[in-house]
């Protein structure tokens, strides 16, 4: 790749910019070429709960359920549920639920149900829905998927800055450590292979209790993990990720009491953006819709 491959130049911020916090975190200007009135903007649900989690931290089932259904109903402005979940899934579709499986935070037992549930009342078959991370290349049901849902936890990561919607796709290569160059920049690729392009119907990023800071590959300290008690969903997983990445970042400052840059930096998501035109990354182009518990929202 070009010269520009390490860093993110003028003119791409120019070409399409990303957010403040991003900018802040790679040690680059912020700047926007495009006149708000001329926004068109992508959107991403934010739902709350404060007793989605007892004081042991076991999810309420119930409740995550209630949370993944509202959520998606604002997200597809429709009142009803099932409703809403029939515009993403059919009938004939057939659908992997890719989780994630990380020790430390894994995706919840509790919202991969909720999915699975969902997914079930729209008409899909049991045989034709499987939940899987590591082994999606030797399935059957993922290799001949006409339907993907990504769901995962946020976290800060050694290799790529932090662990979002879009890495959740590196299980889809046999060599994954292949797109560690340049602090994974080049993770948006994974979405055009055949296996996983324009088959994902919904991302949901989850914050129940997200990890803001890490040091080594598999580092893992509850000190460093709050409980923000949430989910964040959409259809562009860059903008979920990009959201993901201002609260990771806005909980650091917070914490540390000054800005403290994520490293290495995680300008996948940038790039996601203006490189690989997956998505949005910059904030101003994205709707995020609040519900629920306000208290610390960061955002």
């Amino acid at each position: 790749m070009e010269d520009t491959k390490s860093s993110i130049n003028r003119r791409d911020f120019l070409r399409g910019a990303t957010y403040a916090g991003l900018a802040m975190s790679m040690g680059l200007p912020f700047e926007f070429g495009i006149a708000q009135d001329e926004i068109k903007k992508t959107r991403v649900v934010l739902i709350r709960d404060k007793g989605v989690l007892d004081g042991k931290g076991n999810i309420n089932a119930d409740i995550i359920s209630r949370m993944l259904d509202e959520a998606i109903s604002a997200l597809l402005d429709t009142e009803n549920p099932l409703k809403a979940w029939k515009q993403l899934i059919k009938p004939d579709d057939i659908v992997g639920i890719k989780s994630n499986v990380w020790s430390h935070l894994p995706t919840p037992d509790e919202i991969e149900q909720a999915i699975y549930n969902r997914v079930r009342d729209t008409g899909v078959s049991g045989k034709n829905i499987e939940i899987d991370d590591r082994s999606v290349l030797d399935s059957e049901i993922f290799l001949n998927s006409t339907a993907l849902i990504n769901v995962r936890p946020l976290k800060t990561h050694h290799w790529s800055g932090i662990g979002g919607c879009l890495k959740n796709y590196i299980m889809f290569v046999p060599q994954p450590s292949d797109y560690h160059d340049n602090s994974c920049a080049d993770l948006a690729t994974l979405w055009k292979l055949p296996v996983v392009k324009n088959k994902t119907r919904l991302n949901i990023l989850v914050l129940l209790t997200p990890l803001f800071y890490g040091v080594g590959p598999h580092h893992f300290d509850s000190t460093y993990s709050w409980e923000y008690k949430g989910i964040l969903v959409g259809t562009d997983p860059v903008a979920v990720d990009s959201v993901g990445l201002y609260l990771l970042e806005k909980k650091r400052e917070a914490y540390f009491d000054e800005p403290k840059p994520i490293l290495p930096p995680p300008h996948h998501v940038a790039y996601a953006d203006i490189r690989h035109n997956l998505g949005i990354s910059d904030l101003k182009k994205i709707e995020i819709v609040k519900l629920g518990w306000q208290k610390d929202i960061l955002i």
